[in-house]
């Protein structure tokens, strides 16, 4: 029996912030997946290793974690004043599923890097040595973000001494600013209300701030689920009962924040929205092994992402919790002491991470025009990807 070869797609595998996936060039994919549809779903499905039982993505690229299942699509923007379209799809591992619903903040933080080096930002923007803002227009959400890539002698530079806990090498410095960060499916607060009170079948009434922020995100306090926000991942994923019961509430979040109008439409939803839980600081051993003191955060997050408990913190959730932590008389602002704050530094699994928001109430709304974090990124592998046709 005679099958078809494998086509060749070129592709730069990337580690952004505490993620890492495939990068695209959208002119560089198979005509066919050049467009949204099954075609692209199946092509990215096969890069990464998915769907695959043994959730392990042996015959892919992925490495069978959600900050390791991901892919980006990039494009020369059709938006004025912008320089780079960027898309990113959440593989699923066990699902053939790609989840578009959301942003990767991590990966923002190479999308600069790569257009830059992909001639996707105008050579008259690009210093010999400095930094440039590459403007990109997050597809996804519909938002800006501006990433600022530090560039040495006309190239990106990618080294440097810059440490981001839940990574274990030093690197450049990246920073990132997400302009208004509200995300693009509805009001900074969809319900109206700083705090709601959310019922959770087989679990019970529960506070949450439900915010639209970076990515649509429930914060619940940890005392609540009988947790105190010093969990490492081994505590919870190898815990059936407290996945079930963590998903249970990010559904019934879902259904309040209005993202789904029937309960059964999260499983088809998993990268958004994301939940997770805060505590006042409280000293902690990281999973590398150090000791965080509570003299040096402000408070403890946990979060869940595609189901696991995350071994660091996703950007796009850490862009929520600064927002939130900005507005006083959430449950991210009362974790961390409440009053009017313009950054905060909270303790994750991995270690800690500090990013920065300013938040003014107009006209009875809040508002939130920037959120800012520091990040890094590098180009681990550049070449082809082989997929089977």
């Amino acid at each position: 029996m005679a099958f078809k070869p494998q086509i060749k797609v070129p592709a730069t595998y990337m580690r952004g912030g505490t993620s890492k996936g495939v990068f695209f060039n959208l002119t560089d994919l198979p005509e066919p997946a050049q467009v949204a549809g099954e075609a692209r779903d199946n092509l990215l499905l096969r890069v990464i290793g998915s769907p695959d039982p043994y959730q392990k993505q042996t015959d892919g690229m992925g490495g069978a974690t959600s900050s390791t299942s991901k892919t980006v699509i990039l494009s020369k923007s059709a938006k004025p004043d912008h320089d780079v379209d960027y898309l990113f799809g959440q593989v699923a591992i066990d699902k053939a599923f790609v989840d578009w619903s959301g942003n990767c903040g991590n990966l923002t933080s190479a999308v600069g890097a790569f257009a830059v080096s992909n001639g996707l930002v105008d050579a008259s923007k690009i210093p010999d040595n400095g930094v440039v803002e590459v403007k990109v227009w997050q597809v996804n959400i519909s938002k800006t973000i501006i990433v600022h890539v530090p560039i040495t002698n006309g190239e990106v530079q990618e080294t440097g001494d810059f440490e981001l806990d839940g990574v274990t090498f030093p690197a450049a410095e990246v920073k990132l600013e997400f302009m208004d960060p509200a995300d693009g499916e509805g009001a900074l607060f969809p319900t109206g209300n700083l705090v709601d009170e959310l019922e959770v079948p087989g679990i019970g009434m529960l506070s949450a701030t439900m915010i639209n922020a970076g990515i649509p995100t429930v914060f619940i306090n940890a005392s609540e689920v009988g947790y105190d926000g010093t969990e490492l991942q081994e505590a919870i994923n190898g815990d059936a009962s407290a996945l079930e019961k963590l998903e249970t509430i990010r559904a019934y979040g879902a259904l309040k924040m209005g993202l789904i109008s029937h309960i059964d439409e999260a499983k088809a939803r998993q990268h958004t929205p994301k939940v997770a839980w805060v505590a006042p600081a409280k000293t902690y051993h990281a999973s590398s092994g150090k000791v965080v003191s509570d003299t040096d955060i402000d408070l403890v997050v946990r979060a869940m992402s595609m189901g696991k408990l995350h071994h660091a913190m996703m950007g796009t959730a850490a862009v929520a919790i600064g927002t939130a932590a900005a507005i006083p008389g959430t449950l991210v602002n009362l974790a961390a002491g409440g009053g009017e704050r313009q950054e905060v530094n909270f303790g994750h699994p991995s270690g800690t991470l500090k990013v920065g928001a300013a938040a003014t109430l107009v006209d009875g709304n809040w508002q939130v025009t920037k959120a800012s974090m520091s990040r890094s990124a590098r180009v681990l592998m550049e070449g082809w990807v082989r997929v089977p046709e």
